[in-house]
């Protein structure tokens, strides 16, 4: 199973709402842990390893959810292994966590964001909210943006329009294949390159906060 790296509310409550994040390439399961209390204090978090070290792929020390293949393009047969590898994890997530989960609620920068957006339209339903930080909507089958895929789920995709690593045009792309399928879609655009910005964070912890008013990722009795 994939490691992780959990944080915690103090009290952890049955229902709450558990947050997944995933790590950019190169990376590993502390990366973005400092994230989850600033996004959703309330959630019982996960940050989570990515299946691959990416060395071989010249990602230098760190982990990595797929080999890039250039543009919007993951190896396929690794990247579907990432989404089984998860699967593998949501499914035991009542044994991994001290309280009974909530609506789950996925996200992750560069690769990570990524693979949540694939993930969230391969399992429609079971994602209760995705964020994209500076991910790109992946050609793979798993990751169709149909009318059915979007179905039951809300996204936001941040992205910086000088991103050198996944340049701005993706971006456009993507957030127009999810709006064509009827996507609820938040969009957020910044002046910066590949990096999560603190006004990003905020704008992130603000939208998931609407979330949880109307019923998403709100912690339940």
């Amino acid at each position: 199973m994939l490691t992780y790296k959990a944080v915690l509310p103090t009290n952890p409550r049955a229902g709450a709402p558990v947050l997944l994040l995933l790590h950019g390439r190169g990376s590993d399961e502390h990366d973005l842990a400092t994230l989850i209390p600033h996004l959703m204090p309330e959630a019982m978090g996960l940050s989570l390893r990515a299946p691959f070290p990416g060395e071989p792929w010249g990602y230098g020390p760190g982990w990595a959810w797929y080999e890039y293949m250039g543009r919007n393009r993951p190896e396929p047969e690794g990247f579907s292994k990432s989404l089984e590898a998860l699967d593998e994890l949501i499914d035991r997530l009542e044994e991994i966590l001290p309280a009974r989960p909530g609506p789950l609620v996925m996200g992750g920068f560069s690769q990570g964001g990524t693979v949540s957006l694939a993930y969230a339209l391969r399992s429609p339903g079971r994602v209760s909210a995705a964020l994209n930080f500076s991910g790109f909507l992946p050609d793979h089958p798993a990751a169709e943006a149909t009318p059915e895929s979007v179905a039951g789920t809300r996204f936001f995709w941040g992205h910086g329009s000088v991103d050198p690593a996944i340049p701005f045009e993706l971006a456009v792309e993507g957030r127009a294949a999810l709006e064509k399928a009827g996507a609820d879609l938040t969009v957020r655009d910044y002046s910066h390159g590949h990096t999560i910005s603190p006004g990003e964070l905020r704008d992130a912890a603000a939208w998931l906060a609407s979330a949880g008013q109307r019923g998403v990722g709100a912690a339940g009795p």
